[in-house]
């Protein structure tokens, strides 16, 4: 049965996605009408503070099971909504900085009731995704919060990961060398967008998808047909494109701002590993959501074949350089991520239908 409180959440996370991907594609040149000059302008907060950060706020909530931190997801996905409508400055930035507040105080309760290193982690990425909105709140241009906002989604996933593979046997040792790469990023946060700050930050990233690939539980999945297999696909291609981004981080010394490197090392670590995670962990997060199953079929490959190749594309153009290439590179992007939602419905939906008539 769906639980429908929490579908307005959800869609003001929706609306952002769209208004994000809407904007992104004006940004590379498609001839779209534009609503809003925020939707061009903050294409970056819609998708992280808007989208990301609803959803993952929403998850955090739902875990907790307590009333108040739903408004996290609704402050976030809130502030989204007065960005994309064009509300004045402080307005939407403070509104998305209250909820991020409040997703730190969720995280310090998950802490207390789970003193465990995986809840640590979770906290840091809240942390560090409040860092980010003071920043923005500030009217500090988004390139020098960038790796903040990375860092609230660095952190959660690899807490999350942390979290789900303690069934396998790991000595703290091998547990260290997560938390040194962990450090690592957020020391090269705290440098800034420095060439120190930047290469210290993508030793952490290359760090910690060595370590994924290795001790996390994705690679055993891979043996297990079905649903299973698909999520270890979505992880250890995700992982790959963290990696990516930390080779990148390290070995570009360009002035950091936007431009080609940069658009690349953005674009390889949101799209290519952070939407490989929502891709691999819809299945799980969303039925505890909703409290409707997500069915698996195997045309859920098709979005994430679509995603990987347009990731591609897209750093193929801004590294070559390709610049042709970018508005197709983009359009490909969104319509993976597109896809992907309209997949998971459908089969969600087809499901549920099958088993009403069996009823």
């Amino acid at each position: 049965m769906v639980i429908r409180h929490r579908l307005p959440l959800l869609a003001l996370g929706g609306a952002s996605l769209l208004a994000g991907l809407w904007g992104g594609l004006v940004r590379l040149g498609w001839q779209l009408p534009l609503p809003s000059a925020a939707f061009l302008s903050d294409h970056g907060a819609l998708m992280v503070s808007g989208f990301l950060g609803t959803l993952v706020s929403l998850e955090r909530a739902v875990g907790l099971g307590r009333t108040w931190t739903y408004a996290a997801p609704a402050l976030a996905g809130g502030g989204a909504l007065a960005l994309a409508a064009g509300a004045p400055t402080p307005l939407p930035p403070g509104l998305v900085l209250l909820g991020s507040g409040i997703y730190v105080g969720a995280s310090v309760v998950l802490l207390a009731r789970a003193r465990e290193l995986f809840s640590a982690f979770l906290l840091g990425g809240a942390l560090c995704w409040a860092a980010g909105n003071i920043e923005w709140l500030r009217g500090r241009p988004v390139f020098t919060l960038a790796l903040w906002w990375a860092g609230f989604l660095f952190l959660t996933i690899a807490g999350e990961r942390l979290e789900l593979s303690r069934v396998l046997p790991r000595s703290r040792a091998w547990r260290s060398l997560l938390v040194v790469c962990a450090v690592l990023f957020v020391g090269g946060a705290l440098l800034g967008p420095t060439p120190t700050g930047r290469a210290v930050a993508g030793v952490g990233f290359l760090g910690t998808a060595a370590w994924l690939f290795l001790f996390d539980v994705a690679r055993r999945n891979l043996r297990h047909p079905g649903l299973p297999r698909y999520m270890a696909c979505c992880l250890l291609s995700g992982y790959l494109w963290l990696g990516v981004s930390g080779v990148l981080l390290v070995g570009k010394s360009e002035p950091w701002g936007p431009g080609l490197v940069y658009d690349a090392v953005l674009h390889g670590f949101f799209l290519g590993f952070v939407f490989s995670m929502v891709f691999g962990h819809a299945p799980l997060i969303l039925p505890s959501v909703l409290g409707v199953p997500i069915a698996y079929g195997p045309v859920l490959y098709a979005p994430l074949l679509l995603l990987h190749v347009s990731v591609a594309l897209r750093l193929a153009a801004d590294l070559l350089p390709w610049a042709e290439l970018r508005p197709w590179g983009g359009l490909a992007n969104a319509a993976a991520i597109l896809l992907f939602a309209a997949s998971a419905a459908g089969l969600t939906v087809a499901r549920q239908r099958s088993a009403t008539l069996r009823s």
